[in-house]
């Protein structure tokens, strides 16, 4: 049972506690307060993962709220249900408790129909290039990216090779899905991220049903669905990048901010984080 903690008396000590009590103050959630730990199973937790933890935690206690656990495993070479159950003691051995544990891989399906949608709407793209020509078409800082040849598919072209990449036909590293967005944008991890690659390997959890997977890391990492969305994440190193790759993502493409509501209608978009 998801029973929220009771409420200590916070006392604000960094800029991430001064904001949830702005917060509480203005009511902004209804007064709801939902942080997550989002570790990727690949291996064992060291101390960097343990300051996360008491963070989302610790917060989420002391203003009354829940912390979820959730499992980013979209890698499957690399994850392991025995890494998964050790994520799990680390946590309880901190002294938390999860208020529900969820794993992305739960929301493979919707992922990929709401990728589905961004190809339908001339949002992302096939491309047929190796990473490392992708990494070097982005340029840097000081110089614009380069448009991939394959930038100016068809919508049924892509739709057409995005699910074939799904039935397998393609080996791994053949092809992936980019996100059509800027390639000259001031931030090269948003000029056209990938959205999904190819990884012919067996899922801890969901076996061998997908050989496409979103990315674990960067501004695409594995979205989630509005159940699964914590009002807060706070991540040491992602805190200060995260508010200009929001912006950026919602002037591409508005409805990708919230995509449940292209699956479910405009009832969701009273869901949290939904905007």
């Amino acid at each position: 049972m998801n029973i929220p903690a009771e409420p200590t008396t916070p006392v604000a000590s960094d800029f991430i506690r001064e904001q949830v009590q702005r917060d509480q103050q203005l009511g902004t959630y209804g007064g709801r307060v939902q942080t997550r730990f989002p570790p990727e199973p690949n291996g064992y937790l060291h101390i960097g993962h343990a300051k996360s933890i008491c963070l989302n935690f610790g917060a989420a206690a002391e203003f009354g709220g829940t912390c979820t656990l959730r499992m980013d495993d979209t890698n499957p070479e690399t994850e392991d249900v025995d890494y998964v159950n050790a994520i799990e003691a680390d946590v309880r051995w901190l002294g938390f408790e999860p208020g529900e544990t969820l794993y992305a891989s739960d929301y493979f399906e919707t992922i990929y129909r709401w990728a589905e949608r961004l190809i339908a709407e001339g949002l992302a793209y096939v491309d047929d290039q190796d990473a490392e020509t992708i990494s070097a078409q982005r340029g840097g800082f000081t110089e614009p990216g380069t448009d991939s040849p394959f930038r100016s598919r068809t919508v049924a072209e892509n739709q057409d090779l995005f699910r074939r990449m799904r039935d397998g036909e393609f080996p791994d590293g053949s092809r992936v899905l980019r996100a059509k967005i800027d390639m000259a944008h001031p931030n090269p991890l948003l000029r056209d991220p990938v959205l999904y690659r190819i990884r012919h390997a067996h899922h801890h959890r969901t076996g061998d049903a997908w050989c496409v997977y979103p990315p674990t890391t960067g501004p695409t990492a594995s979205p989630t669905p509005s159940r699964a969305r914590p009002i807060r994440c706070a991540r040491s190193s992602s805190t200060r990048t995260a508010p200009s790759m929001t912006g950026s993502w919602r002037r591409w493409a508005p409805s990708a901010s919230c995509p449940a509501r292209w699956l479910n209608g405009p009832a969701s978009t009273s869901s949290p984080g939904c905007s």
